[in-house]
C-alpha cells in the first residue's frame, strides 16, 4: 500500500484483493471507505508569545522510536493472521513517517506487539479508561523491556460515540504519558495512520485546527484538510497545518521532546533493510532516501554509497561531505535545563541530547529542572493570565486546594474522586495566581474561578484559578505542573510536595569538583577548561556525553601564542633594564661601586610569581544560561465565577 500527492490531490495505491499476480489498485482519495470521526481531545488554544529563540525547531531531525501494539480485537479482525496484523501495522508506521518527514521528523518503528492470546491491560468501549489503562501498561512493562519514545494502540473496539482516537498532549518522551489509542476504523491502512498521527500530533503538543485559530492549510477541506482537524472524515488529510507547526515549535523551545535528537539503532528498526529509507545500515555508507527526495550531494541515491571523495553525508556534524572539527557546536542549549552539545571529530553525528540532572536549581533558583524543562508557578500564572501575572500568597493555594472539588484539589484519587491537598502539598494543586490580564489570555472552553478569602487582619485576598473543560485522559491545565518548585529544595511530583534530595542531584555533583554540573545520565558537564569525568584536570570541557566544548586545535594555538608573549616580553624586560643599567652608570655622579649599588636596589629581585589558584578561585566560569520561557499551552473561556471561603 502507499499513497501518492500530486498538485494537491491525493491517490490511494493498494494491491488488489487477490494480489497473488502482482495486480494493483490506483484511485483518489475521496473513494477511499473512510469513517469519519473525533478525536477525544476537547481542542484548546496557544496564543501566549515565545520567549526563547535558542534552537529553531525545525533545524535538526528528530527521531520519534515508535512501538505500535495490536490488542487482541485487532488480532481478530484481521482473521487472526499474525504476518497480516504485523503487515499492517508496519505499513501504518510507514504512512506516519511519510506524514512527519515534512516536519522533519522522521518516526522509527522499533517494535510491534501482538495481542493474540490476551489483552495485557483492560481494553474497552470506553476510550479514557482504556487510554489511562493502555498508558499504565507501559510505563510499567513495556517500556522497562524495551526502550522506546513512545506506543500507540491499535484497538479492533469500537469506542464509544464518535471517538476514534485519543492522547496526552505535549507528553512526547515522558514515562507517564508518551502514547495513545487509535481505533482501526478503516478497511485501508492508511485510515488508522492519519488517526495515529493526529494523536501523535497531540503528544507533540498539536492542538486542533479550529476556526478561531486561523489556521493556513495548503489542502482545501473538501480535499482533506489538514491532520489536526478536530474530525476526521473523507477524503483523508495528509499535511500538516501552519497552526501544527507554530505549536510544534514552541513545545521543542519548552523542551519538549528531549529524547528525539539521537538516531535509533538500525539494527531494532523493523521492516528490514532497505536503501531508500533514510537509514544508513550494515553495508551503506549513506542513506539519502529515495531516489525523487535525495537532494543530498554526498550520496548516491541508487547505491547508498558516498560520492567522490566525501567522508560523510549526514549529520549536524558532517559538513560539505567532511567531518567538523572537535568542539564545533552542533547542538545549542533550547532553555535553562539543556545542555548544549558539540562534535566529537570521530563522526558525522552530534552526541545524543542531554540535559541538566532532576533537581538542579534553574531560572535564578525560583525553579529546579525535571525532565529538561524547568517549571515555576510564576510561569504558569504568565501563562494562564499574561503578562503582569504572579503566584498568589501561600494562603490561596492552603484554602482552595483543600476543598477537593473540581475547582481546588490535588488531582483524583484511585475512585476517579477529587482529592483534597494537604496542608504541605498545598501548592502542588489547582494554580492560584494574581494580576495580570482581566480573563485567561490562552482561548476558550474554561472558565476563571476567582475566590475571596478574608483575613484575619481584616480585609480580603483575591485568588485567581481556572478550570478547564476537557476529557478526563487530558491533564488538568489548571493544575501545578510537575516538577514545580513547592518549596526550598522542594519539587511537585505525583501531587505531592516533596525533597528534590531523591533525585540524588547533589550526590551527582559533588563528584564534578566545583567546576561543571551534573547531567540527566548522572555524569559531569565540565566548564571550558576542564576535562571530564570528574572536571579535576585541564581539559577541553563538556562530558562524556556530550563532547568537547572547546576545539581541540585552541590550545595549542593558545599555547603557541602564550610562548610568542612570554619570550618577547622577556626580551623587552631585559633590553629596558640594560637600557637603565647603562644611564645608571653612564649619567650619575655616584662612584661605580655606588651605581651598582643603585643599580641593585632599583631593579631588585623579581617578585614571586602568581601562586597557582585554588579550585575555588579559578574555575572559569560559565555564564548563567538565559530565562525559558512560559511553558505551558491551555485554553480557557472567557467566562468568571466568583466564589468566597
Amino acid at each position: 500500500s502507499g499513497f501518492i500527492s500530486l498538485e494537491g490531490k491525493s491517490y490511494v495505491l493498494e494491491p488488489s484483493a487477490d494480489h497473488s499476480d502482482g495486480t494493483h489498485w490506483i484511485y483518489a482519495a475521496e473513494h477511499l471507505n473512510f469513517s469519519p470521526g473525533t478525536c477525544g481531545h476537547d481542542s484548546f488554544n496557544i496564543s501566549h508569545p515565545i520567549e526563547y529563540h535558542k534552537r529553531h525547531a525545525q533545524t535538526t531531525t528528530k527521531y520519534v522510536e515508535l512501538i505500535i501494539v495490536a490488542d487482541n480485537r485487532e488480532f481478530q479482525k484481521q482473521g487472526k493472521d499474525m504476518e497480516k496484523v504485523k503487515q499492517r501495522l508496519a505499513e501504518i508506521a510507514n504512512y506516519v513517517d511519510k506524514f512527519y518527514r515534512a516536519l522533519n521528523i522522521r518516526v522509527a518503528l522499533v517494535g510491534l506487539e501482538v495481542w493474540s492470546d490476551v489483552d495485557k491491560c483492560p481494553i474497552t468501549q470506553d476510550p479514557f479508561t482504556t487510554l489511562h489503562e493502555f498508558l499504565d501498561w507501559r510505563k510499567v512493562k513495556l517500556l522497562p523491556q524495551k526502550p522506546h519514545d513512545n506506543a500507540q494502540l491499535i484497538s479492533g473496539v469500537y469506542f464509544q460515540g464518535t471517538t476514534i482516537g485519543m492522547a496526552p498532549i505535549m507528553s512526547m518522551c515522558t514515562a507517564e504519558q508518551s502514547g495513545g489509542i487509535v481505533m482501526d476504523h478503516s478497511d485501508n491502512p492508511l485510515g488508522a495512520a492519519v488517526t495515529l498521527a493526529h494523536e501523535l500530533g497531540h503528544n507533540f503538543g498539536m492542538n486542533h485546527d479550529t476556526p478561531e485559530r486561523g489556521c493556513g492549510c495548503r489542502v482545501t477541506v473538501d480535499r482533506g484538510g489538514c491532520i489536526m482537524t478536530p474530525s476526521t472524515g473523507y477524503p483523508f488529510p495528509t499535511v500538516f497545518s501552519s497552526c501544527s507547526k507554530k505549536d510544534l515549535t514552541a513545545s521543542f523551545e519548552k523542551g519538549v521532546g528531549m529524547c528525539l535528537f539521537n538516531m535509533p539503532e538500525v539494527k531494532v528498526l523493523y521492516g528490514g533493510q532497505k536503501c531508500g529509507n533514510g537509514y544508513v545500515e550494515e553495508g551503506e555508507e549513506c542513506d539519502c532516501g529515495e531516489l525523487e527526495e535525495c537532494m543530498n550531494p554526498c550520496c548516491n541515491a541508487t547505491t547508498c554509497t558516498l560520492k567522490g571523495d566525501a567522508v560523510c553525508a549526514h549529520g549536524q556534524c558532517c559538513q560539505d561531505c567532511q567531518l567538523k572539527p572537535a568542539g564545533t557546536p552542533c547542538r545549542e542549549s533550547s532553555n535553562s535545563c539543556d545542555l548544549p552539545e558539540f562534535c566529537t571529530g570521530s563522526g558525522p553525528h552530534c552526541p545524543s541530547n542531554v540535559y541538566l540532572h532532576d533537581g538542579h536549581a534553574c531560572h535564578n533558583v525560583d525553579g529546579y529542572c525535571y525532565n529538561g524543562i524547568c517549571q515555576t508557578h510564576e510561569q504558569q500564572c504568565i501563562t494562564l493570565w499574561g503578562q503582569g501575572a504572579k503566584p498568589a500568597p501561600g494562603i490561596c493555594f492552603q484554602r482552595v486546594n483543600s476543598a477537593g472539588d473540581p475547582y481546588g484539589n490535588c488531582g483524583k484519587d484511585s475512585k476517579g474522586s477529587f482529592a483534597k491537598c494537604e496542608a504541605r502539598d498545598a501548592k502542588c494543586g489547582k494554580i492560584q495566581c494574581q494580576g495580570g490580564a482581566n480573563r485567561p489570555v490562552i482561548g476558550t472552553n474554561a472558565v476563571s474561578i476567582e475566590t475571596n478569602i478574608p483575613l484575619q487582619e481584616g480585609g480580603r485576598i483575591l485568588c485567581r484559578g481556572t478550570h478547564v473543560y476537557l476529557g478526563d485522559d487530558m491533564p488538568d491545565p489548571g493544575l501545578v505542573l510537575t516538577g514545580t518548585k513547592c518549596g526550598d529544595g522542594m519539587m511537585c511530583l505525583n501531587r505531592q510536595c516533596q525533597n528534590v534530595s531523591v533525585f540524588g542531584v547533589h550526590e551527582c555533583s559533588a563528584k564534578c569538583s566545583g567546576r561543571g554540573v551534573c547531567n540527566n545520565n548522572k555524569n559531569c558537564h565540565c566548564e571550558a577548561h576542564w576535562a571530564p569525568p570528574f572536571c579535576d584536570k585541564a581539559g577541553f570541557g563538556g562530558s562524556v556525553d556530550s563532547g568537547p566544548i572547546r576545539l581541540a586545535g585552541e590550545n595549542l594555538t593558545v599555547g603557541i601564542l602564550v610562548a610568542l608573549l612570554t619570550v618577547l616580553g622577556a626580551g623587552l624586560i631585559v633590553c629596558i633594564k640594560r637600557k637603565s643599567l647603562l644611564g645608571l652608570l653612564f649619567t650619575s655622579k655616584k662612584n661605580p661601586i655606588e651605581k651598582l649599588r643603585s643599580v641593585s636596589t632599583s631593579i631588585s629581585r623579581p617578585s614571586a610569581p602568581n601562586q597557582p589558584p585554588s579550585a575555588s578561585t579559578t574555575s572559569p566560569s560559565r555564564p548563567a544560561p538565559p530565562l525559558p520561557h512560559g511553558a505551558t499551552i491551555f485554553k480557557v473561556t472567557t467566562s468568571t465565577q466568583t466564589r468566597e471561603i
